[in-house]
């Protein structure tokens, strides 16, 4: 495995991993152990912007990495993993931009929620396909004889 497929596998491990910790075990403890539930609701909101920012750099390391010195990006690159990229990045900026404040606002607090918990979780499904497919591709050639 080279370096570009080390950073792309680090980028999606981290990408999706923090998904997962935020989402689904730091935030339900939130609801489960701060006095109320608008101080959880408030600290959940700031780990979710934060996540959001963590998904948009992920994101835009895992495009630099599909690139070749020298060549256009490769929208084939990970073995497909490209537009799943670009879906998680946009559902982050979605979640931050569109969504959140909305949820913040307490506007139609139902329907964003639900909106919201939809996008975080679709997220979490393209960084584990990134994740999924950049690890394969990068086990593909390395038994093909390419590593170094």
């Amino acid at each position: 495995m080279n370096g570009r497929q080390r950073v792309a596998v680090l980028a999606a491990a981290l990408w999706w991993g923090s998904l997962g910790a935020i989402g689904f075990m730091a935030v339900p403890l939130l609801f489960a152990h701060l006095p109320t539930p608008a101080l959880a609701g408030q600290t959940a909101a700031r780990l979710f912007s934060a996540q959001a920012w963590i998904g948009v750099a992920c994101g835009v390391v895992l495009l630099l990495a599909s690139r070749e010195k020298g060549r256009a990006p490769r929208m084939d690159a990970a073995s497909g993993a490209l537009p799943f990229v670009l879906a998680g990045m946009l559902l982050a900026l979605l979640l931050e931009f569109a969504i959140a404040p909305r949820i913040m606002a307490r506007e139609n607090l139902r329907l964003w929620h639900a909106a919201g918990s939809a996008a975080y979780v679709l997220q979490w499904v393209c960084a584990l396909v990134v994740l999924w497919r950049v690890t394969g591709a990068a086990a593909d050639r390395n038994a093909c004889g390419n590593s170094r």
